[in-house]
């Protein structure tokens, strides 16, 4: 007889993922004039989409990296972040997976964190800053600052020897429900401060938009959802970058 409990947290497989393919990103990306990565977001109950996802990308076989934006789980329960890390550690390349509100149901924050680690995260690929924000205002309760502006103001204050550009991912987008509004004149303002701020990409909505939210020319991209079969593509290089969208 094997009994489960919904708010386990003795974690089964890896750990530390993101610290860890942030190292491979890192070292492999270093002095490239050209990234190219691809974006999914909400994998949540859909499993076998999310295999198929996994597939579509390898089968590329010209991606530097790949940044899933959150919502791995749908109930924030251990299996459902261990199934889906289990799935995504079948991609070729290093990937970084993000906090989305479903990640914060029961004791789905403390798990992320276990699985992949801090909320907020940062990383170089190339000449360009990878900006990873937790912007899941609603789950906080305000219990601390979603989205964190001191950290973004920190990142402006330290910015790598050799950065260009910046990218910032994040799970629920500005002006969304989830959004602290409050604070979007703030963290659009904090974000024009990073080095060459190139796009936003984003999910939670399980569609496919683009917006330019601030009337700054700084574009949103949302990434639908893993049941609608769809993945966002971007190439950076010293022209500028290029999107598109890949169904599978």
């Amino acid at each position: 007889m094997i009994e489960y409990h919904p708010y386990d947290l003795d974690i089964d497989g890896e750990t530390d993922v993101n610290r860890r393919h942030i190292e491979q990103i890192e070292e492999a990306t270093w002095g490239k004039d050209e990234i190219r990565f691809a974006v999914i977001s909400d994998t949540q109950r859909w499993y076998d989409e999310t295999e198929d996802a996994v597939e579509a990308l390898n089968r590329r076989g010209d991606l530097d990296f790949v940044v899933h934006t959150g919502d791995l789980s749908d109930f924030g329960l251990k299996l459902e972040f261990e199934k889906q890390r289990d799935i995504l550690n079948g991609l070729n390349v290093p990937y970084v997976c993000l906090l989305g509100n479903h990640d914060c149901l029961a004791t789905g924050l403390d798990v992320y964190r276990k699985i992949f680690g801090s909320e907020d995260f940062a990383f170089t690929a190339g000449n360009v800053r990878f900006l990873c924000l937790n912007t899941n205002a609603l789950e906080f309760d305000n219990s601390s600052a979603v989205p964190n502006i001191q950290y973004i103001r920190d990142e402006i204050d330290n910015v790598p020897e050799g950065v260009e550009k910046t990218v910032v991912a994040m799970h629920a987008g500005p002006f969304s429900e989830q959004f602290n509004n409050n604070l979007a004149e703030y963290f659009e303002y904090y974000l024009r401060q990073m080095p060459g701020l190139q796009f936003c990409v984003y999910g939670h909505g399980h569609n496919l938009s683009v917006d330019d939210f601030f009337d700054d020319g700084i574009l949103y991209y949302e990434c639908t959802c893993a049941k609608k079969r769809a993945y966002l593509l971007f190439t950076l290089n010293a022209d500028g970058y290029a999107y598109e969208v890949v169904d599978f």
